[in-house]
């Protein structure tokens, strides 16, 4: 995802940060100990501005989300977003976030959310497999990538690239847990012929496809991201699949 870069991003990410996950250079914190509970942790691998992210976490509060997304710049205003849902203020008119309170952070400052009013949604920015392998097997209760980038190109370093070849779906297999769901969408037909092939040669079975979501059995129930709003206005079919480890 391109996006001019913000002013102050840096610092913008700063005062939220009790609303990150803690960035691991060995083993991932405990889920609980982060969330503060033992509910089920789903990943979305790449939440871009953060409105699909916002949305599921308030359909199924049950859940706990880690958004990652790779591009620092993306990713405060993902964070920004979710706070703003929260109630959790708003940035100031001259610079810094503004809580409920009218207490000012800016410069530095970090602002330590309570616990409770964080919700169920920590953010990460980082490499999805750098990531990934620091988890321990079965962590995650399901993983989620939306529109991400294809890498059209056709050599094998850039296909290696996309979310869903093969080191990537190593990842997912071992970090999911048994039942564990990854669910994928896309506009790009090539891609989801590719992901299609690739998921049951990489220990996968898939349960649900369709090139055709809106007009799915799932449609009810879809949560549309900004991309996938863009892409229907034009007529473009979106793609989904759902598929999980098979387990031997």
């Amino acid at each position: 995802m391109r996006m001019r870069k913000k002013r102050h991003g840096s610092e913008r990410l700063l005062a939220l940060s009790a609303l990150l996950y803690p960035n691991p250079t060995e083993n991932a914190e405990n889920p609980s100990q982060v969330f503060g509970n033992d509910r089920p942790v789903r990943l979305e691998v790449g939440c871009g501005k953060g409105d699909f992210i916002a949305s599921l976490s308030e359909k199924e509060p049950d859940c706990n989300y880690i958004a990652l997304e790779r591009i620092a710049d993306v990713a405060v205003v993902a964070v920004e977003k979710y706070a703003r849902r929260r109630g959790l203020g708003d940035m100031a008119p001259n610079g810094g976030w503004l809580a409920p309170d009218g207490a000012l952070y800016k410069d530095g400052a970090v602002w330590d959310i309570p616990l409770e009013m964080r919700g169920n949604v920590r953010f990460l920015v980082a490499d999805a497999n750098d990531f990934l392998v620091t988890l321990p097997d079965g962590a995650l209760a399901g993983i989620i990538a939306n529109f991400s980038d294809p890498w059209p190109g056709k050599g094998r370093g850039e296909i290696g690239r996309r979310l869903t070849s093969p080191v990537f779906l190593a990842n997912y297999k071992r970090a999911l847990a048994r039942g564990g769901v990854f669910s994928f969408k896309t506009d790009n037909e090539e891609l989801f012929d590719y992901t299609a092939q690739t998921l049951p040669e990489n220990g996968f079975e898939i349960t649900f496809l369709t090139r055709d979501l809106h007009a799915s059995e799932r449609a009810a129930d879809n949560i549309m991201t900004e991309y996938e709003r863009n892409f229907t206005e034009k007529g473009v079919k979106i793609k989904m699949l759902e598929a999980v480890p098979v387990i031997i």
